[in-house]
């Protein structure tokens, strides 16, 4: 019997390869390798899907993230809000940026930024919110928004995790003032290499972002900013383009997975399966059980019992970002308790999930859970 992996994109490729490879074809036979007209062509669609105005292709989430904030004139002296249930580079983009990341517990329940912790952690320094919509469902944004709106903060929403979600009918990345997106490989629209976009609005932020990106240039040579090289490359463009005509075909196929996991596992008394919040239509990015009663040795048993039965497992997140090596020992926001984030980690598992998973693999997933707890 084959072994089901966490992530397998292989099924994924081979569906589309026969368009990727014509498109692919096109870039190298007009030699267009940089900004050219298929990403163009990609921010354009990608924009539509999201529901925005602009879409900014760039290298990657961690640049979406950081050119989105300094587009908005986050900086030195500033702080921004980030839950500390998410993946480092949430922080990192405002380490980036000369900002100071001050950390906010999680959603007991989604796992999502809590926005009344949120609101405690406001200071005069405050300039910006970055709610991350995680596992592939938004957070509970009308909370983040309103806590913006009483304390005049951007919100620079982090999407990498839910390609095609929505909350309330609109999309993710549609809600806050910009939101960003990583195209790494995994996600539920992934390139062949790294990729990222942040969306917007607003006519001004795009703008910026666009001269960023590219060495802070308007027009050729005409350099208008302090700017960095982070463009999305042609090729990857094109291969996002093939994809994101097959993304909500591909995200409902995550549903129904998500439904048999649910089905199976939802019942057994130490096994807490994910919660769908109101309002929320979730892309199932990643699909993350709590077990009760797990310690660090017995989930690294548990990993490996499934492991050994050919189920990879994985972990997201195993270490809250306030207690990753860097940020430990550098505490900026030590005098904020952040205990559900803490609780969170030590007891979750993701299963595996991805379009072309089935939903007899998914049964067989979920039964082995069931023997081996």
């Amino acid at each position: 019997m084959s072994g089901i992996p966490l992530v397998d994109v292989i099924a994924q490729n081979d569906e589309c390869r026969t368009e990727i490879g014509r498109e692919i074809g096109a870039v190298v036979s007009n030699g267009n390798f940089i900004l050219g007209p298929s990403v163009w062509e990609f921010e354009q669609a990608f924009a539509e899907f999201c529901g925005t105005r602009h879409a900014v292709g760039v290298a990657c989430g961690l640049d979406a993230l950081s050119l989105s904030l300094a587009a908005l004139g986050v900086g030195h002296g500033d702080d921004v809000l980030v839950p500390a249930n998410s993946f480092v580079a949430s922080a990192q983009a405002v380490l980036r940026v000369g900002a100071t990341p001050v950390f906010v517990d999680c959603d007991p329940v989604s796992y999502c930024m809590n926005a009344a912790d949120a609101e405690k952690a406001v200071t005069p320094f405050t300039k910006a919110i970055m709610p991350v919509h995680l596992y592939g469902q938004c957070a509970d944004m009308e909370s983040v928004l309103d806590v913006a709106d009483k304390h005049s903060l951007y919100v620079v929403e982090d999407a990498c995790q839910a390609h095609g979600a929505r909350r309330n009918g609109q999309r993710a990345g549609s809600l806050g003032d910009v939101g960003c997106f990583s195209f790494y490989p995994a996600k539920n629209l992934g390139a062949f290499g790294d990729g990222g976009c942040v969306v917007t609005d607003d006519d001004g932020v795009a703008l910026n972002i666009r001269r960023l990106r590219n060495y802070g240039q308007e027009g050729k040579y005409n350099h208008v900013a302090p700017g960095v090289n982070s463009r999305l490359d042609s090729i990857q463009a094109a291969v996002l383009s093939c994809k994101l005509k097959r993304l909500d075909k591909w995200n409902q196929m995550r549903r129904v997975y998500a439904a048999v996991y649910k089905e199976v596992l939802g019942a057994h008394e130490r096994i807490t399966v994910p919660a769908v919040m109101p309002g929320n239509e979730h892309v199932w990015h990643l699909y993350v059980i709590g077990i009760d009663g797990l310690t660090s040795e017995s989930r690294t048993e548990l990993i490996a019992k499934a492991r050994d039965r050919g189920i990879s497992l994985g972990i997201h997140y195993p270490t809250p970002i306030h207690k990753q090596a860097y940020f430990a020992s550098n505490p900026i926001s030590p005098d904020r308790k952040l205990p559900v984030a803490e609780a969170v980690a030590e007891d979750i598992v993701s299963l595996p999930m991805y379009p072309h998973l089935g939903s007899d693999r998914a049964r067989r997933v979920a039964e082995t859970m069931l023997e081996i707890i």
